[in-house]
């Protein structure tokens, strides 16, 4: 199985000592505690606040919203549809009904515009697990374990797709973590908590952002309806790096950082453009530097 590396080696700038590197409560320090948390607790907000939605019917008789994450309906008018739910169905041989469309429509031209991946970071509450686990590791000191490539994920998008025309059945939906979760938790749970707790233990103990940043097929389907966002994390004050990496430390997608970061020969502008960023912030909030930024823009990348 092909190997990478996450994060590139720390190289403490000429001059500089390595023990006057910041750590990651140096943002906290320099601009208190709530500004160097704002976009966490924003995505908090917004995580809970959409399940709260769902919730306020089955707990309170208020249906605001009826369905759960793959198919909704809000007051009665607006349909949302997970696009990845819609091709499985119309792959399986079961054509949707004209809400349905409409409802996935809607949600590709959303995400298409923020940047697909932003579900990941601030709806999907898959996050709320996988960032406990990636807290956990940190707090824990838990390092090492095995290393696989983050293009798993495509292998099994590609698998998602192609198991609904063969069988004639959706079987992501069967055992999809994010839509079971969702449903588990506005329905009750069945035996979907193993599922759960084996994601959360398999980032937790084996592989850093196993889950995210390896191998969910809903994030890498999200990421290519997102892949022209003109919504960008952008390194505007790269010169003012310290090599600190904090950023590299709390960041889900790593790789993504050092092109818009470091340069490179080819003069590889500030925008951070891979699709596979997911907008969570984190690497705008750890800087004590305010290297990081949002960006808008329609252009790819950026030259100095």
């Amino acid at each position: 199985m092909h190997q990478t590396t996450d994060t590139p080696s720390a190289t403490a700038k000429q001059g500089r000592d390595p023990a006057a590197h910041a750590t990651p409560a140096t943002a906290a320090e320099n601009r208190g505690w709530l500004e160097a948390h704002a976009w966490l607790l924003l995505r908090r907000f917004n995580q809970f606040g959409v399940l709260f939605m769902f919730l306020l019917g089955p707990l309170f008789g208020a249906w605001l919203v009826t369905g759960n994450l793959s198919s909704s309906m809000t007051l009665g008018i607006l349909p949302l549809t997970d696009p990845l739910l819609l091709a499985q169905s119309i792959l399986s041989g079961s054509w949707p009904a004209l809400t349905g469309i409409i409802g996935a429509l809607l949600v590709l031209v959303f995400y298409a515009l923020l940047g697909g991946r932003v579900f990941c970071s601030w709806v999907c509450p898959m996050n709320l697990v996988t960032d406990l686990a990636a807290w956990l590791r940190r707090h824990w000191g838990i390092r090492g374990g095995p290393r696989l490539s983050r293009n798993l994920r495509w292998w099994l998008l590609g698998l998602v797709l192609l198991l609904p025309p063969l069988t004639g059945v959706m079987v992501w939906e069967l055992v999809n973590p994010i839509s079971m979760l969702h449903r588990g938790i506005i329905f009750g749970f069945g035996w979907a908590w193993l599922l759960i707790a084996s994601v959360f233990l398999y980032d937790l103990l084996l592989v850093r952002h196993g889950w995210c940043g390896h191998l969910c097929p809903v994030g890498a389907c999200y990421g290519l309806i997102g892949a022209m966002a003109p919504v960008h994390i952008a390194a505007d004050r790269r010169q003012n790096c310290d090599d600190c990496m904090d950023c590299f430390e709390v960041c889900p997608e790593p790789q993504v950082i050092k092109p818009a970061l470091k340069g490179g020969a080819k003069g590889i502008g500030p925008i951070i453009d891979s699709i596979d960023c997911t907008k969570c912030g984190r690497c705008v909030e750890v800087c004590h530097q305010d290297v990081f930024r949002l960006a808008l823009g329609w252009k790819r990348s950026q030259r100095d």
